[in-house]
Parts: structure tokens; sequence; C-alpha cells
């Protein structure tokens, strides 16, 4: 057998052999996304269909509903935009100093993806409660974190932190360092080559991580129940009057409340991704 017959009998075989294949790769994808996802939104849709639409458009305008959404969405924007400016500040520390207890440090960070989300509400309720240990001295002070929206705000803020650290970590590592040396040899100070040359970089992992901790705050559940106090029209959150509705077996209000939230978290991370797609071509 020639050398090119046997080439071509190797690389046939190992074409052959490559696991797990297309074929085999896209049923796991299929049958992964449509038991994980398509059949639950599926089964929300179908749970929708027995709602009028006049009965829908009631519950989905209710003043109750429209104020959880405002909490849930103002509270998500918010902490999503606190994470983005603090998760660079801690991407840029990480990776750009040596300190002591620096792997310790940057262990902590992915703290909130392995603490339950109730054991942080919990933690940060008896930190800023009126008697709490940071809260008792805010009191006197006339700021009351604990059963505000400030407090929702804060445990999202927990909750979202890594998102944000971990995209930014690794393209800021991976970032060349001779332009910033180059433009400080042409005389540029440290903000002016930060911010024409580094951030441009950064900007698209940092809109990432901003909707991923957006994306996660809308739906949070465990870290707020206990520090939002739950008060209609003012801390309470829509996963919360789900539940509520839930509980009260009012199963088609739940799901209609369900869909609208979902269709609102759609429509804004759609917008967000234009936006990402549309700055990423703008840089290159």
């Amino acid at each position: 057998m020639s050398v090119t017959a046997t080439t071509t009998a190797v690389a046939s075989t190992a074409r052959r052999k490559v696991l797990p294949g297309f074929g085999l790769t896209m049923g796991y994808t299929v049958l992964y996304l449509s038991l994980v996802v398509l059949l639950p939104l599926s089964a929300l849709l179908f749970n929708s269909t027995g709602l009028s639409w006049a009965k829908f458009w009631d519950v989905a305008t209710d003043a109750r509903v429209l104020a959880s959404y405002r909490v849930s969405l103002s509270t998500a924007a918010a902490a999503a935009l606190a994470d983005a400016f603090l998760g660079l500040l801690l991407a840029w520390v990480l990776v750009r100093y040596e300190f002591p207890g620096k792997r310790l440090f940057d262990a902590l960070i992915d703290l909130p993806f392995a603490l339950p989300t109730a054991v942080a509400g919990v933690s940060l309720t008896a930190l800023y409660a009126n008697k709490g240990w940071i809260g008792s001295w805010l009191e006197p002070l006339g700021l009351k974190v604990a059963f505000t929206p400030i407090g929702i705000t804060l445990a999202l803020m927990f909750i979202g932190i890594p998102f944000v650290v971990r995209t930014v970590q690794p393209v800021l590592e991976e970032l060349d360092r001779d332009m910033e040396e180059a433009s400080a040899t042409l005389g540029a100070g440290r903000w002016r080559t930060f911010r024409k040359i580094v951030l441009p970089e950064l900007f698209p992992p940092l809109l990432t991580g901003f909707s991923l901790a957006f994306a996660r705050g809308i739906g949070e559940f465990g870290s707020v129940v206990f520090i939002s106090g739950n008060m209609p029209m003012r801390t309470e959150i829509a996963p919360l009057l789900i539940m509520s509705k839930l509980e009260q077996f009012d199963y088609a209000g739940a799901t209609a409340v369900a869909l609208l939230l979902l269709l609102i978290s759609f429509l804004m991370l759609l917008v967000i991704n234009t936006l990402q797609r549309w700055v990423r071509k703008t840089s290159r």
C-alpha cells in the first residue's frame, strides 16, 4: 500500500472515530433543549391557554403585578450596573497585581455560586436589619437597608458579581500590554490609556457579565425573599408574587405572571445581545 493510500485510510478512520460525532452530539443537544428548556416553556404556554385575553390582560395589568415587575427589574438593573463596575475592579486587581492571599481571594469570588441563596439572604438580613451588626450603625444616620429596595439590590449584587468577574478576567489576562506600553511611551496618562486602549477591549465582556447578572437578578428568589420584607406594592418581587399565587391555588394567575416575566426578560436580553453584537462589530 502506498504512503498516500495509507494516509488516506488513517484520515478516514480518524474521521469515523470522532466521538461523539455530529449525529450523536446533535441528538443529545436536541434532547437536552427539549427536556430542560422547550418542554417547560411549552407547559407554561399551555397552562396560560386556559385564560382568555381579557383575563390575561387583567392579571398582567394589575397594580400589584406591575409593582412587582418594577421592583424586580429596577433592582436587577441597579445591581447589574454596580456589579459591572465592581467586577471590573476585582478582575483588574486579580490579574494585574500580586498580593498575599490572592488565591483565596480569587476563590471567594465564586462563593455565591456554591452558597445556597437562602443562606445569603438570611446572612444579609442579619447584618443589615435594624438590630444587625451593620444596620444598627446605619439606622441612626437615617439609612435603612433591610426590607427596602436597597436591600434587594444588595442581595442581587452579591449573587451577580461572579458573572462579571469571570467574564472579564480571562479577557484581561489575554490582553496584549504592548499597546499600553506604547501609549505610555507616547506620553499618554494611565486614565487616557485605560479609556482609549483597555476599555474598548473589555466592554464586550463587561456587557456580557452585565446581561448575565441582570438575567440572574430578575428571577432570583432565595437571597431576596428574606431581606425584601415582601411588602406588596413596595418590596414584593415578581418571583415571590408567583409563589404567592401558587399557594393560593391561582395557577392560571401565576402562569400569566410568569409568562409575562419571561417575555420581558427575553426582550431585554435580546436588546442587550443585539447591543453586544453591535459593539463587537464596531470595535473591529
